[in-house]
């Protein structure tokens, strides 16, 4: 049966067991096969050609969430995040507004000494906005579930908040809480008849504050994970230079049809995909390929649109435009990648379905026993709201945002970003480690490596007079070169500079005719045959994937020059950490054979794959990962943000691209592949806390709701048990202060 893609826009999901509500409706539609991801609040369906987007999209809000088609994902648009900012202004607005109110309501319940008179109206006063407009999108939420038959954390929190408001607006109204001179006392037992003299306002309010505080830290992870795609939509070009009856016009990018015929100046991007008509120049590839050295171009040969011109000028027939170029190409298949990349749910949220329903059904089961045990009614709500309020989920909601908002912390000490929770699972099965070659491995800049002179001459004065002669060049070869003489000191001067388009650079230094280029170009312009004893190190050169570039003067060659990417000084240890830690290290780059051997070889690689293009990249992370491995990538380019995607790790550096930062899981700011592993560390260290908040939080509740159900708690105390697990949680977090 033919069967069609459709992606929707989610929304209204609140927790990840929401996007398994969303996906389970979906997939009971006959011959639907929904991914939903909770945290680009997308679902990828594939459906059969009878099954409308109308249908797909009353299907999702028969579940009680919202859904529509996603707007063209143009540049224009990949600025616009002001919903998105409105509403984490507005939770940050509702935590801090809660907070405020909440601190004296705490401090005055929980010490006596500052019971004045009459100062449980203030604290109700206090208290009454928090549990009901600071807990509102709780209590939105638990309704929403409500109607539709479920039960999440919102159910729990909404239910605890407004029992303990409500018991506390009873015990003030028709009990005694309400009399001057009250004060709050702890008591190791609920004594009987005791439940309507006191109050719980600080229950309600401090569970509204912390789960606000972990709800505000969750969707500031969550709003970065759009990221990737609009960063890539930035890189291209925003507008173009286009010849109509020879007269240059800029005009938007956006407005480029194929057939167009457009001018790319050196330093320019190249606007879009398109086919060389005139000119000749290098284009420097390695945001696409990672290949570090540009390439020459010139008439007949095809370039890609977001490239950079760092040669002559071009004039560019349009070939492809918008979705059908080489970056939008690209863009999907980052977003592809997030997509069908597996979302590892919190261990709270999966148990809340279950552990969410049972303690409601104990704290109705609590009270229904005492009453029909002969126990009072004001024990009876005693016991009942004391086991609510005992099994409230504060600490299962503090578990993994402290840890992460701590660890996170420290890393950033360190120059280490973590993206959420999801990246620290990863970390601990990861057992291979890929990484690109080129600004991972080597540093991404064209540098001299060597020079070699002919018998009788000087090293220093080829470099010199090569340097002299380069310039007048903007090429990155030629850069590379003049860098290198300028280190040495002064340049001679030169004159009557010409530059001959993807061969070399000629001109006058000292009286001589100096020519800098190719081998082949300085032997059939220049009658400057390679000597015999430069060969084999010219050969050498070009079998490591370095350049060589000849120099000459007089009718001799003189040297070569080897200009080539530079290994990072610390990239061999780096490596040698990662076999410490379990891993087991794979080069993977788009550059030639050649230059991934010798690379490979110097930091201490076996398993090498080279002349990857991006696709081919995000397939060999997937082979890996159907071989059984659990793959981290480390990258630093567009052409690593699909495989950084669908790595089980991703970790970018920092000084790569913002399309390939966005994709990754993790970022190393310094760009030092040294510190990835201890970013790698840090991340196993924060799971192991968080795995510590999580088993205290649930092994808490066990061993209280049965004390709470016996009437053996009182519910201060209960509020007070559940208040400390929350200080056990965030002071067990803070341990990560200390990671070195």
């Amino acid at each position: 049966m033919p069967m069609s893609d459709v992606e929707l826009d989610i929304g209204g999901m609140t927790c990840a067991s929401c996007a398994n509500r969303v996906e389970r409706k979906l997939n009971k539609l006959p011959g639907v096969e929904a991914s939903v991801n909770y945290a680009t609040e997308k679902a990828r369906v594939r459906a059969p050609e009878g099954v409308s987007a109308e249908q797909l999209i009353a299907t999702v809000e028969s579940a009680g969430y919202t859904a529509e088609l996603p707007a063209p994902p143009v540049a224009e648009s990949a600025g616009e995040g002001a919903p998105a900012s409105d509403g984490l202004a507005e939770l940050r607005q509702r935590l801090i507004v809660s907070a405020a109110l909440t601190v004296p309501v705490v401090l005055l319940s929980m010490i006596p000494a500052l019971q004045f008179t009459n100062w449980q109206w203030l604290t109700l006063t206090l208290a009454a906005p928090v549990a009901v407009w600071g807990a509102w999108p709780f209590h939105r939420a638990a309704f929403v579930n409500a109607r539709h038959g479920a039960a999440t954390m919102d159910t729990l929190v909404s239910v605890g908040v407004l029992a303990a408001l409500a018991w506390s607006l009873y015990a003030l109204f028709f009990g005694t809480a309400g009399m001057p001179g009250m004060h709050m006392t702890f008591s190791l037992l609920a004594e009987p008849g005791s439940g309507a003299g006191e109050i719980y306002l600080e229950v309600a309010a401090a569970v509204t504050v912390f789960i606000l505080g972990g709800r505000y830290i969750e969707a500031r992870t969550k709003r970065q994970s759009g990221a990737a795609m609009r960063a890539l939509l930035e890189l291209g070009a925003k507008d173009a230079m286009v010849l109509r009856d020879g007269v240059e016009v800029s005009v938007a990018v956006t407005a480029l049809t194929p057939g167009d015929v457009f001018v790319v100046r050196p330093g320019e991007k190249i606007a879009t995909d398109g086919l060389v008509t005139d000119g000749a120049s290098a284009v420097d590839m390695s945001m696409l390929t990672g290949e570090s050295v540009p390439v020459e171009i010139g008439p007949g040969d095809r370039v890609v649109g977001s490239t950079v011109n760092v040669g002559g000028r071009l004039i560019v027939e349009v070939t492809r435009v918008g979705a059908d170029t080489e970056l939008a190409r690209l863009g999907r298949l980052v977003e592809d990648a997030q997509t069908g990349k597996a979302e590892v749910q919190r261990l709270a949220d999966r148990v809340s379905a279950i552990f969410v329903p049972v303690v409601i059904v104990l704290s109705l089961l609590t009270l229904g026993a005492w009453l029909f045990f002969g126990g009072s009614v004001e024990a009876a709500f005693t016991a009942a709201v004391a086991t609510l309020i005992i099994a409230c989920p504060c600490a299962l909601g503090l578990a993994t945002p402290t840890a992460l908002l701590v660890g996170t912390g420290r890393g950033s000490q360190l120059g280490i970003l973590i993206r959420g929770p999801q990246t620290l699972e990863s970390t601990r099965r990861v057992d291979t480690i890929v990484l690109d070659k080129t600004g991972t491995v080597t540093t991404g800049r064209m540098e001299l490596l060597d020079a070699v002179a002919a018998d009788g001459e000087s090293v220093a004065e080829i470099v010199a007079v090569a340097a002299a002669v380069e310039s007048g060049s903007e090429h990155p070869i030629g850069r590379a070169i003049v860098t290198a003489g300028q280190a040495k000191g002064d340049l001679p001067e030169a004159a009557s500079f010409v530059s001959h388009q993807g061969q070399g650079v000629t001109a006058a230094v000292g009286g001589r005719a100096v020519a800098v280029g190719r081998a082949d170009w300085l032997e059939r312009d220049w009658a400057l045959p390679l000597p015999a004893p430069l060969r084999e190190s010219f050969d050498d050169a070009e079998a490591a994937g370095n350049t060589a570039v000849v120099v000459g003067w007089d009718g001799a060659v003189r040297g070569i020059l080897i200009v080539g990417d530079s290994i990072k000084p610390t990239s061999a240890e780096a490596i040698a950490r990662f076999r410490r830690l379990g891993l087991t290290p794979v080069l993977l780059t788009g550059d030639n054979a050649g230059a991934a051997a010798t690379v490979a070889a110097s930091v201490g690689i076996t398993d090498v794959r080279a002349g990857v293009t991006p696709a081919g990249k995000l397939a060999a992370i997937q082979s890996l990962q159907a071989a059984g491995h659990v793959v981290a990538m480390v990258g630093d380019g567009v052409n690593d943000a699909a495989a950084l995607a669908a790595a089980d790790l991703g970790i970018a550096m920092g000084a790569g691209t913002d399309a390939a930062i966005a994709a990754s899981d993790l970022t190393v700011m310094s760009g030092d592949l040294l510190v990835v592993a201890d970013a790698i560390r840090l991340a196993r260290r924060t799971l192991s806390t968080i795995k510590g908040n999580l088993f205290w939080a649930f092994a808490y509740n066990t061993a209280a709701i049965p004390v709470a159900m016996l009437g053996l708690l009182n519910p201060l105390l209960a509020g007070a048990a559940m208040a400390f697990s929350s200080v056990f949680v965030v002071t067990n977090s803070l341990r990560l202060r200390g990671f070195r």
